[in-house]
């Protein structure tokens, strides 16, 4: 099953794309598509469909997997999150993909086992488990490749097979 997973944003978007068979995630290719604060917000939603468009069609993916978004006090950063992560989710209904969401508690849970894990150890368990040299930089497609992890080892799982995972449906 080829999984993309996407950390949302508007400057940066985290992408990962893994293969998960038999219970191993293999990593594909990972990295961010970034937008200039200099151009205008149509203009960067624009060239976040058309990204995630792109990397759809090379990879063409069984599901894409999305973060469920979070804020604590930031309502611009918010709206702007929100923005880049409609045209996301809109490039992969336009493409037919199966989209699905967790929430970051469920993504730290799956990758590290504690749903309370710090940054540092999602990104170092990201490694592990695809046996990469380094740790994915930067965070933002690190975070990707934790949340197509998270999918990965709920769809695979037997608890998915018999009740329903945890995961929403978008």
């Amino acid at each position: 099953m080829v999984v993309l997973g996407v950390d949302p944003g508007i400057a940066t978007v985290g992408f990962g794309v893994i293969d998960a068979a038999g219970g191993s995630q293999r990593l594909l290719r990972c990295g961010v598509i970034t937008t200039s604060p200099d151009m205008r917000l149509a203009r960067r939603l624009k060239q976040i469909y058309s990204d995630i468009q792109e990397i759809i069609g090379a990879f063409n993916p069984d599901c894409m997997v999305i973060e469920e978004l979070f804020f604590n006090t930031n309502l611009k950063t918010a709206v702007s999150v929100a923005h880049g992560r409609g045209v996301v989710i809109l490039a992969g209904e336009t493409r037919g993909v199966p989209m699905y969401e967790y929430t970051p508690l469920q993504v730290k849970q799956a990758v590290t086992g504690y749903g309370r894990a710090e940054k540092k150890q999602v990104m170092d368990m990201v490694r592990r488990l695809l046996s990469m040299d380094a740790t994915p930089k930067p965070d933002d497609a690190a975070d990707a490749l934790a949340v197509a992890i998270c999918h990965a080892r709920f769809a695979g799982s037997l608890i998915n097979i018999v009740e329903d995972s945890g995961c929403s449906t978008i």
